[in-house]
């Protein structure tokens, strides 16, 4: 039994105590906003899915927004209160009671010391559900919020669901808002969904071609079995693309240099549109051609699979105008009440066909040369740089850190995160206090006062991490994808033999020599979550290129080592994923409870080199690491691209000759997959 003790602000008077009798399916605690600030090192906000039915049940009871409640799915829990209380259920309960008799949601309701809540089936329409109760659930912050996110393993009670024996503890009552029934302006929760977006930041006719584009918005999608708080997938026809191959970045159009992704952005991971939820991945490589406008999201929440879903296309203005009105009703949900509001805007009508010129417009706000960089919207309060040719150059990564530090040391109210890409530098607003456009112009002037990178030298470490090639558990997270989700996948049934193949390399070892000789550099963190590293090799020889998976993995093992594109990454921790898998490092992520050591262990521009050891070894390093009795090998170095310039120059020749042998092994590969 686990039992969370109250903090100060609740230590006096009397506590209300909620005893979990049965858990549900995976009830979490969470607030309505998550937490901020971290998404550059792959923690993401977490919080309420469905923020309108939470913030709603908030308010009913009285409570301040920012007072955490639980989120359920599929089946609520059943829960006793040792001191009367008031609570207030919202989302996909239909069927809720207290002490056997039914509890009607948005209802604001006593329940007495000794009271049953149960929380009953989500099943439909709907699948969450959410409890607020006076006072809030009281559980510690981490990184600022009590929210919880199940793969990471921190927030809410101990980074997990509830079990049956859990005691939560509620805040004081003092101070709260007056009570008030919300049932009038609840959310209609029903099985089919018209979700409005927002052209970009990618589309027509770059990555899709403009009958594609029109397909996706004209499609009606289903939600897919593998939909949760990572992202929820969607099924129908594959995109029409406009390109044949991602390059550098992949073998599949839908792979892109890795850039940061917005909450609501539609991803096409390969062929697969994935709407990354609040608990999704900060950055990856994959191409964004809409983004759910941040009204709408809850919708997301509530979709059941099977449910079909329409995307419809609006503009900014609109996408502006439909989120001020469902933030004044937050604002002032009584009056809302008092003028029997049914429930958020109405979705704008079916068009007939997309407008063309919000498609071609793909959220473009501004431009600029020196480098050439373009400035698009990804979404209602997320603005997208991307800066150079869409193709790998060092220098471009630099330039957008400098432009990343310049846009930090500004201290520009409104700006909530800032993601750095390897072309491409992702910028969070609160639109309210920094509209995208003046966003926009304050980057053009920083831009405009960035140094030039090739006369920058960065201070860096390097750092040497253990690596058991072949590890048993990347092979079973292979043999789990061949047998589930893709057994005729051509990087099926071994990844190393197909990173081998299309980099035309002689033999199956040739792949592990290359990794030992390489030295890396690491140009992305929070690829796959929890500091996970996005790095390159510094020499081009060394630039394995590979495809992600179409569809992606469901597992992988945490600190699996992998390759997509010409990119190398530590996955984080264990969750989904595309890169070809190689072997398994040690943690590169330890977050200690109350300590002030950062938990991400690797830093931007980091040098890495990787050291053979035996699963064996690798099993006792790793619990090492993990237990803080040994930290990664490091010491003092430094990064300028003047040492790969020099590189380059000096081994021109053979480098021609590796891309040439490489590029006619991809096309090979390309070739036997049109056939």
């Amino acid at each position: 039994m686990q039992r969370v003790e109250p903090d100060a602000g609740a230590a006096a008077g009397l506590v209300v105590t909620v005893e979990v009798l049965t858990p549900g399916t995976q009830t979490t605690v969470q607030d309505l906003t998550g937490r901020g600030g971290m998404w550059d090192v792959g923690v993401p906000p977490s919080g309420a899915w469905d923020d309108l039915s939470f913030a709603l049940a908030n308010a009913a009871v009285g409570n301040p927004p920012d007072a955490a409640g639980l989120e359920a799915v599929v089946t609520g829990p059943v829960l006793r209160f040792d001191r009367r209380t008031t609570v207030c259920l919202t989302g996909a309960t239909h069927r809720a009671t207290v002490d056997g008799r039914p509890l009607r949601p948005g209802i604001v309701t006593p329940v007495a010391a000794g009271s049953v809540l149960d929380v009953g089936p989500c099943d439909g329409p709907g699948m969450r559900a959410y409890l607020a109760v006076a006072g809030g659930i009281r559980v510690p912050e981490v990184f600022g919020s009590r929210a919880t996110f199940l793969l990471g393993g921190f927030g809410g009670l101990d980074g997990r669901a509830l079990a049956a024996g859990d005691e939560l503890t509620v805040g004081r009552t003092e101070n709260l808002g007056a009570p008030m029934d919300v049932a009038p302006i609840l959310p209609r929760i029903g099985s089919e969904w018209t979700v409005r977006v927002l052209a970009g930041p990618h589309g027509a006719p770059e990555y899709l071609t403009e009958e594609g584009a029109r397909e996706l918005l004209e499609t009606p999608w289903t939600v897919d079995h593998r939909a949760d708080r990572t992202g929820v997938r969607l099924t129908g026809p594959p995109p029409k693309w406009s390109r044949r191959d991602g390059g550098e970045a992949g073998l599949h159009p839908s792979n892109i240099h890795d850039s940061a992704y917005p909450v609501g952005g539609i991803m096409l991971s390969g062929d697969t549109p994935v709407v990354v939820g609040p608990d999704g991945p900060s950055l990856g490589g994959f191409v964004v051609p809409f983004t759910v406008i941040r009204a709408d999201r809850w919708k997301l929440a509530q979709a059941r699979p099977g449910d079909p879903v329409r995307l419809v296309l609006v503009s900014p203005a609109e996408a502006e105008a439909i989120n001020a009105e469902r933030a004044a009703l937050l604002a002032d949900p009584r009056a809302a009440v008092a003028a029997e509001f049914a429930g958020t805007p109405a979705p704008a009508p079916m068009l007939p066909a997309p407008r063309a010129e919000l498609l071609r417009e793909h959220g473009f706000l501004r431009e600029r040369a020196d480098p050439a960089v373009v400035m698009r919207r990804a979404g209602d309060h997320h603005l997208l740089v991307e800066a150079g040719p869409a193709v790998l150059d060092l220098h471009v990564r630099v330039w957008v850190h400098l432009l990343a530090q310049a846009l930090r040391a500004s201290a520009t109210g409104g700006v909530t995160e800032i993601v750095e890409g390897v072309r491409s530098l992702l910028v969070q607003v609160d639109p309210d206090r920094l509209p995208l456009e003046r966003l926009a112009g304050l980057l053009d002037e920083l831009a405009g006062a960035v140094p030039d990178p090739a006369g920058v030298t960065l201070d860096v470490r390097e750092v040497t991490l253990p690596i058991a090639f072949d590890h048993p558990a990347a092979h079973e997270a292979m043999a789990r994808y061949t047998r589930s989700v893709r057994p005729d996948a051509p990087w099926c049934p071994d990844n190393v033999e197909f990173i081998r193949r299309i980099n035309d390399l002689p033999v199956r070892d040739d792949v592990f020599r290359i990794l030992r000789e390489a030295t890396y550099v690491v140009i992305g963190l929070g690829d796959v979550y929890l500091g996970a590293p996005v790095a390159l090799p510094t020499d081009p020889r060394h630039r394995l290129v590979t495809t992600k998976y179409n569809p992606a993995r469901t597992w992988t093992p945490q600190n699996a080592v992998g390759i997509g594109g010409a990119y190398l990454c530590v996955y984080g921790m264990e969750g989904p994923g595309g890169y070809q898998l190689v072997g398994r490092t040690v943690p590169v992520w330890r977050h200690v409870p109350g300590s002030d050591e950062p938990p991400w262990l690797l830093r931007q521009f980091d040098r890495l080199r990787f050291t053979p050891v035996t699963a064996e070894e690798l099993a006792d390093l790793r619990a090492d690491v993990k237990a803080g009795r040994s930290g990664l090998e490091t010491s003092p170095a430094k990064f300028s691209l003047s040492e790969v310039d020099e590189l380059e120059s000096k081994h021109r020749e053979e480098i021609a000759l590796f891309r040439k042998r490489r590029q006619a092994a991809f096309d090979a590969e390309r070739e036997r997959w049109d056939r």
